[in-house]
C-alpha cells in the first residue's frame, strides 16, 4: 500500500470514528499524523474521557480500518473520489476552520469547527477549482415564492458571471439556487449532510443527478451514510469556508441556514443578507442577522452580491430614477421652467417677476428652454410644452401636442453660462 493510500485510509477511519469537525482528533492528526493518530485511538489512548468512549462505541460496531478500506472500494465502484491534504483538489481556504471560535458556544457543533479531515466528491470539476471562485446561497427549506425568485436569480447570474454557486442541496433556497446555476449552464456544487450516492432529500434526486453531471457533490461521510439531523449542521461550516462569502435569501426564527451565516462572519468572510416583507415569517430570521451584526451586508440583487465578494472595483451602480431633461438644467433654467403656469401664456416681465430673475437671465436662457422643447414661444408670450402620453396614441387633428426631442449628453449644466471668450 502507497503512503497516500495509506493516509486516506486513516483520515477515512477518523472520520467514521469520530464525527467530522472534532477538534481533539484533528489536533491528534496534526502532532501525530493521520496512521500515528488512527493507532492511538485504537488503542484507546485518547486525551480525552469522551473521545475514548466515543471511539470505544464506534468500534464495537467493527474494525476501523476494515470498514475504511470498505467505503473505499465502494466509491471507487461508484465512480466517487477521495480528497484528502496535500491533494492538488483539496481547497485550502477549509483549513480556516482552524482559527473559527464562535461566541457564546454551548453545543457540541459550535465547539468542534475543525476543518475536514477528507471530502468524498461526485463530478469532474477538481474541487479546489470549483470553490476558488465561489458564493454560497443558502436559506430556508419552506421558501417562499419570493425567495425561490430571488434565489433563482441569485444562482443564475452569479453561474452567468463564471462564479461556483455552493448549497446544500435542501428543498427551497437550496434547490432554486442550484436550478438556477444550472439553468444558466454554470457549475454548482451541493456540500452534503450524507453520503453522495444517496439523494436526501428524494425530492431533488433528479437535481443531484444534473449537479453531478457538470458540478459537484461534495460531502465528509462516506457513500451510504445517513443524513443525520447534526450532520447538517456540522456540514454547514464547510460551505461557510469553502466560499468566498454566503447570501442568506430566507431564514426563520430557527433556522440552519442563519448559522451558515454566522460562521461565515467568523471567519471573515462576507456575509449578505437579502431583506424580505416585515410580515412574513420566512425572513424573520434574516432580519435578526442584519440587526444583530454589523458585519452583514444588506443586499438586493446581483450586483451588490458581487460587489462584496468581487475584486476591488466591482461596485454595484447606484440605484437612479428615469433621468428627466430638467436633470440637466442649471438653477435658473429650472427656477424659470418651475414658474411657468401650468395652463395659458406668459410674457418675459410676469416670468421674470415669478422666478425672480433678472429679465436679462430670463432672456438668455429662454433660448434653451426652446431648444430642449420644455417651453414654446408664442406671439404673446410663452408656454410650458405638455408631452404626450406613450400610452394614448395622439388622435388625428389639427393640433397634435410638442414632443420633447432627445437630448444629447453635455459637460456641463444645460443653461449655464458660456465660458467668456479669450
Amino acid at each position: 500500500m502507497s503512503s497516500h493510500e495509506e493516509l486516506t485510509l486513516a483520515r477515512v477511519a477518523l472520520t467514521w470514528l469520530a464525527e467530522p469537525g472534532t477538534r481533539s482528533v484533528h489536533a491528534l492528526v496534526d502532532e501525530l499524523g493521520p496512521v500515528g493518530a488512527l493507532d492511538l485511538l485504537l488503542d484507546g489512548g485518547a486525551p480525552q474521557q469522551a473521545l475514548r468512549e466515543s471511539v470505544a462505541a464506534r468500534s464495537r460496531g467493527g474494525d476501523a480500518r476494515m470498514i475504511a478500506a470498505e467505503a473505499l472500494r465502494r466509491a471507487e465502484r461508484l465512480g466517487v473520489r477521495v480528497v484528502i491534504p496535500g491533494d492538488d483538489e483539496w481547497p485550502e481556504t477549509v483549513e480556516h476552520l482552524r482559527t473559527l471560535r464562535l461566541s457564546d458556544a454551548r453545543r457540541r457543533v459550535d465547539v468542534e469547527t475543525a476543518p475536514p479531515l477528507c471530502f468524498w466528491v461526485r463530478g469532474s470539476w477538481p474541487l479546489a477549482e470549483a470553490l476558488d471562485r465561489s458564493v454560497a446561497v443558502v436559506g430556508s427549506r419552506a421558501a417562499t415564492a419570493y425567495g425561490t425568485h430571488v434565489a433563482t436569480d441569485l444562482g443564475y447570474g452569479l453561474a452567468d458571471r463564471d462564479w461556483t454557486v455552493v448549497s446544500g442541496g435542501a428543498f427551497g433556497i437550496d434547490a432554486a439556487a442550484h436550478r438556477g446555476a444550472l439553468n444558466a449552464g454554470g457549475r454548482t456544487v451541493a456540500v452534503l449532510a450524507c453520503g453522495v450516492d444517496r439523494a436526501y432529500p428524494m425530492g431533488n434526486a433528479a437535481l443531484f443527478d444534473r449537479i453531478a453531471d457538470t458540478g459537484l457533490l461534495v460531502s465528509e461521510w462516506p457513500p451510504g451514510a445517513e443524513p443525520l439531523r447534526p450532520r447538517f449542521l456540522i456540514r454547514n461550516r464547510v460551505i461557510a469556508a469553502g466560499t468566498r462569502g454566503t447570501v442568506l435569501v430566507e431564514a426563520a426564527a430557527r433556522s440552519g441556514a442563519t448559522q451558515t451565516t454566522r460562521r461565515a462572519i467568523a471567519l471573515g468572510r462576507p456575509a449578505m443578507v437579502v431583506p424580505g416583507p416585515v410580515t412574513s415569517a420566512m425572513s424573520v430570521g434574516a432580519h435578526e442577522m442584519l440587526r444583530e451584526y454589523l458585519e452583514a451586508r444588506l443586499v438586493t440583487g446581483l450586483a451588490h452580491v458581487l460587489e462584496e465578494v468581487g475584486r476591488i472595483g466591482e461596485l454595484a451602480p447606484v440605484p437612479r430614477g428615469p433621468e428627466r431633461p430638467t436633470d440637466l438644467l442649471d438653477d435658473d433654467a429650472r427656477s424659470i421652467v418651475e414658474a411657468m403656469p401650468r395652463r395659458g401664456r406668459v410674457d418675459v416681465d410676469a416670468l421674470a417677476v415669478r422666478a425672480g430673475l433678472a429679465v436679462r437671465t430670463v432672456l438668455r436662457k429662454l433660448p434653451l428652454l426652446e431648444e430642449l422643447a420644455l417651453v414654446v414661444r408664442r406671439e404673446d408670450g410663452y408656454a410650458l410644452v405638455t408631452p404626450s402620453r406613450p400610452s394614448t396614441p395622439a388622435q388625428p387633428g389639427p393640433s397634435t401636442p410638442t414632443r420633447p426631442r432627445p437630448v444629447a449628453p453635455v459637460s456641463r449644466p444645460i443653461g449655464g453660462d458660456a465660458p467668456p471668450s479669450a
